[in-house]
């Protein structure tokens, strides 16, 4: 059975996973026949009250928090090669662009978790599909543009288009159900919740990028 890592950064749209991406990745791995590992790494980040979007002052770890959408089948993300892996998948959420990388903050200029940018750059040396959706594919291309290039989406929002260009990387408009594949370095990304209005199509476009990844695999 092919494995699939699922990278979580934290349990909620604002400060985390957006659980509706995770979940949906999650069951349309195990749909299309594959086993996910989950994994997030065990650093803490500043927690914001999801009913006010606001900051609360106190901090909560990402990898306890991913947990509860694992169901506590998780692990730290340090623990994890390449090598374990056919395949591995990014969900959104701003913890993908706050905490797995500094994105949101600096944008081309973003520094990466350094376990986060170990395995992606692993998968990338292996020629392993590399799967992320949402804002995720910013992830990807700040830590592979200068050196790959990549081709992503994350919809149609012409600033976060520009600043993933200036990572070196090329972005590709693209609707909410659909996905783009850059082929040469088996990177499939997807909008959802970029421009999703409701979860149903979110769901169209994250069920045909995953199923895509397990297929290169």
């Amino acid at each position: 059975m092919k494995k699939i890592g699922v990278v979580l950064s934290g349990c909620g749209v604002y400060d985390g996973s957006e659980i509706h991406e995770a979940v949906l990745t999650l069951l349309a791995i195990d749909r299309n026949g594959a086993e996910a590992v989950c994994m997030a790494p065990g650093m803490e980040f500043r927690e914001v009250n999801h009913l006010t979007s606001q900051e609360t002052g106190a901090t909560r770890n990402a990898l306890v928090e991913a947990a509860r959408i694992a169901r506590g089948k998780i692990r730290d993300v340090k623990d994890v090669s390449a090598a374990e892996l056919d395949a591995v998948i990014f969900p959104g959420g701003y913890g993908a662009a706050k905490n797995l990388c500094t994105f949101a903050e600096k944008g081309a200029a973003a520094t990466i978790h350094p376990e986060v940018a170990r395995l992606i750059r692993e998968m990338a040396v292996a020629k392993k599909p590399i799967g992320a959706i949402c804002i995720a594919p910013a992830l990807i291309a700040a830590t592979l543009g200068r050196d790959y290039k990549p081709k992503v989406t994350i919809g149609t929002d012409a600033g976060t288009a520009a600043a993933i260009a200036a990572t070196g990387s090329e972005h590709i408009s693209c609707p909410v159900a659909e996905f783009v594949i850059d082929r040469e370095n088996k990177i499939v990304t997807t909008p959802a919740y970029m421009l999703a209005n409701r979860i149903s199509e979110a769901a169209e476009g994250i069920e045909k990028a995953v199923k895509a990844v397990v297929e290169m695999a």
